[in-house]
């Protein structure tokens, strides 16, 4: 036992270990416990054990070039969370709050993807569906690695930001993301993001199955459906899911954080 250790894992998911031991207490981060106010209650809550997941900001959701614009739809309300996101996502870092993008981002040859996912973007089977070339650029609807499935130019990720590819609706079906939220001892999650009543609900009903505390940052959410799916998720996330709070009282928090 008096031989050197070495670390072994993701802290705080980590032994340390040797020929002969391994340390398998896991020593916990240093907590740091803040006050945040939301639409319904005022949480206490470990910033230590806090990640933010922003999700789909990519250009086919958000961009007038994108996929959804193609076939129709306006993306206008997509653009909403930018300006708050580049506000509120430097102060996180900060923080040392892990920042997580969650996208969109298909296999080139789309064998993990079902004839149903499919039908959901290509009814007809003759349109632009996940995997067909834009008639504007060329560029391939949601893969992996294209500008279609880039985020907004108007949105930075810094190197040590954790990008995780999704493959349906919800970003804990089929990836990574659940891995990575424990091995960093993540235990309440901020939600950002598009469409706020399709892959932002589902993947923050499926946190709150595997029992993660949700948050939505309402003002860093936006979605193209109609008013009453953006009401409903609200409702429906203060009714069952979690919390909803906004990026000014996130800000708040963080600076009376600081201040201390």
């Amino acid at each position: 036992m008096n031989l050197p250790v070495r670390t072994l894992g993701i802290a705080p998911n980590a032994w340390n270990v040797n020929q002969d031991f391994a340390d398998i207490t896991r020593p916990q981060k240093n907590p740091q416990f803040v006050i945040l106010s939301t639409e319904t209650k005022t949480l206490r809550l470990d910033l230590a054990k806090t990640a933010i997941i922003i999700i789909d900001m990519q250009n086919d959701f958000c961009h007038p070039d994108g996929w959804l614009a193609h076939i129709g739809v306006d993306v206008t309300p997509a653009s909403q969370p930018i300006e708050p996101l580049q506000k509120l996502l430097p102060q996180l870092r900060a923080a040392n709050v892990p920042v997580i993008w969650l996208n969109w981002g298909n296999r080139p040859d789309l064998l993990n993807i079902s004839a149903a996912l499919l039908h959901v973007y290509n009814p007809t089977g003759d349109g632009v569906g996940l995997g067909h070339p834009l008639p504007s650029n060329g560029e391939k609807v949601l893969m992996a690695g294209s500008w279609a499935a880039a985020v907004v130019d108007e949105l930075q990720q810094l190197p040590d930001d954790i990008s995780v590819d999704k493959y349906r609706m919800s970003g804990f079906w089929d990836t990574s993301l659940d891995s990575i939220l424990r091995n960093l001892g993540i235990t309440t999650i901020l939600f950002a993001g598009v469409n706020a009543d399709q892959c932002v609900l589902t993947t923050l009903c499926d946190a709150n199955f595997l029992g993660y505390d949700c948050i939505l940052v309402k003002d860093c959410t936006a979605t193209t459906s109609p008013e009453y799916c953006w009401l409903a998720t609200l409702y429906n996330v203060n009714q069952c899911f979690g919390f909803v709070t906004d990026s000014t009282a996130i800000s708040t928090t963080l600076n009376n954080t600081s201040s201390q």
